[in-house]
């Protein structure tokens, strides 16, 4: 055959495939969740995220150090808490677990790594929401926002160097920023989960925060089958200030996180959701999938797809194999 172009001439062998690799992921791009629980004393297995542990408190800091080890980015905090209320107190409270491990994880962590913390309520609440109800049951925008301002400063106090915005309420992020800059906390960074799809992936997180929810979050989290809405959170989380924009879940998203790609001035994050990693996992258990494959094979769809920053439960291992191929 006579062609001009032969694409499998760039596929011939690995030097050849590594040399014109389009999209190269790194471990500093990286960022692993941790799950701090405040009833603990040591590591208790989140059966739905094989693998995954919540720690206690004092298993902050290896944690980072495991972390720092890997060349990891970043680590996100969560923490559940032994008391739960309507208004998610808890959160706010300056020795409540997550700024407790807010402050541990900083300690650790000097500047070799970045400390974000989730900044929502349904880890807090009784009822599970994000936010603080209304007399009818719903949850009551403006009134939470006021409650994320004082989480907001509660974390930043602790020292986090960046707020992860996840309750999806309206205005969350100049509210939050104007809160901050008031106190002086003007390089504390906005991480914001402009478009988080009400999805049906976020199951084994729930387990691992026991999470009390009853019902759903339609109300203020994405339906999925929007993509221009995702276009425009971004738009107006970036215009309020946000200082990354993150889309969450990942894979089933990539169509979102394209757009928000081409069109943000900042960083683009993803969120490579519990649900998402339990498949791979669940799958690689029964022997119906390659896990190391599987699991690089979905962190290079969602940086070809415009992410800088990946959130995942596969964070440590996926360092440990990117450097073995590099």
């Amino acid at each position: 055959m006579s062609l001009s172009r032969r694409p499998r001439r760039l596929r011939t062998t690995p030097a050849m495939r590594r040399l014109v690799r389009e999209v190269r992921p790194q471990a500093a791009q990286l960022v692993l969740p941790l799950f701090v629980h405040e009833d603990l004393d040591v590591p208790r297995p989140i059966t739905s995220l094989p693998g995954v542990d919540q720690i206690p408190l004092s298993g902050v800091r290896p944690a980072v150090e495991a972390a720092i080890e890997a060349g990891l980015g970043g680590v996100m905090l969560f923490a559940i808490p032994s008391v739960r209320d309507a208004e998610g107190t808890a959160a706010c409270e300056a020795d409540g677990i997550l700024n407790l491990a807010i402050a541990e994880a900083v300690a650790a962590a000097g500047d070799r790594i970045v400390v974000m913390a989730d900044l929502c309520l349904d880890e807090f609440t009784d009822h599970g929401h994000c936010g603080v109800l209304d007399a009818h049951g719903n949850v009551h925008n403006d009134a939470t926002v006021l409650v994320y301002q004082r989480m907001a400063l509660a974390q930043a106090r602790a020292g986090a160097h960046v707020l992860g915005l996840s309750g999806m309420m309206d205005g969350q992020v100049v509210a939050i920023r104007d809160a901050l800059d008031d106190e002086g906390f003007t390089d504390v960074s906005l991480l914001a989960y402009a478009a988080k799809y009400a999805s049906a992936f976020y199951g084994p997180f729930r387990e691992a925060v026991d999470s009390q929810l009853q019902g759903d979050r339609r109300t203020y989290q994405m339906d999925p089958a929007n993509r221009r809405e995702g276009s425009l959170e971004a738009a107006l989380d970036e215009a309020e200030g946000a200082d990354i924009v993150m889309v969450k879940p990942a894979l089933p998203y990539l169509d979102v996180v394209a757009d928000v790609a081409a069109q943000s001035d900042v960083p683009v994050a993803v969120y490579h959701v519990s649900g998402e990693y339990a498949q791979i996992e669940a799958a690689a258990a029964n022997g119906w999938i390659d896990r190391r494959a599987s699991h690089l094979e979905a962190l290079t769809s969602m940086v070809r797809a415009g992410a800088d920053i990946v959130v995942t439960y596969a964070a440590i291992e996926l360092a440990a194999w990117l450097k073995e191929d590099a």
